[in-house]
């Protein structure tokens, strides 16, 4: 589908406020919103389900590990090259960030119990099994944070969606060298 990157200029109306919002938030306006912004209900959508997403407790690298693991599960090229730049910018290995890219769960027993649990809401649509969970819970996880993942794996899937109905929305300049596949 031939989906257009809206400017503030052109985005229909009703979603110029929210591509505002979003802009004095980043200090940018991603390519991703700029295409929800075609439909004034998704961007809402979109940047009510982003600033829920940061509003969490869940730590930061836990939260992009989720979103970065949704993007592979679901081929969002898109997801997966903004995880990637921001686990790189909160200091993730390189190597752990690679693991996730190519379908791997991370080393460390969290990273990988979240991974596990994102992967799993992802490709099994939320059924995910009991041991998955109880693996959760032995790194320390609590039902809020388990939830958190769960928020950030619906943000991703919407994003993934978005993204694979684009066709591949074109990446930002800040996103073009976590470029994937």
């Amino acid at each position: 589908m031939n989906l257009t990157i809206h400017t503030l200029d052109d985005a229909p109306a009703e979603s110029r406020p929210v591509l505002a919002g979003i802009a004095a938030d980043l200090g940018l306006v991603p390519n991703l919103a700029a295409v929800a912004a075609a439909s004034p209900p998704l961007l809402n959508g979109f940047d009510g389900l982003r600033r829920a997403v940061a509003a969490t407790k869940l730590d930061p690298v836990l939260r992009e590990m989720a979103g970065l693991t949704v993007g592979v599960a679901v081929d969002n090229h898109y997801g997966v090259a903004f995880h990637s730049t921001m686990l790189a910018n909160l200091g993730v290995d390189e190597a752990q960030i690679e693991l996730i890219r190519n379908g791997a769960a991370p080393t460390a027993v969290t990273h990988a119990a979240v991974h596990a649990l994102a992967n799993e809401v992802a490709v099994n649509r939320g059924k995910v099994a009991e041991a998955t969970l109880s693996r959760a819970a032995a790194t320390g996880l609590s039902a809020e944070d388990v939830l958190d993942v769960v928020l950030e794996c619906v943000f991703a899937g919407m994003v993934g969606v978005i993204d694979n109905l684009a066709g591949h929305v074109a990446l930002d300049g800040f996103l073009a060298p976590r470029a994937w596949r």
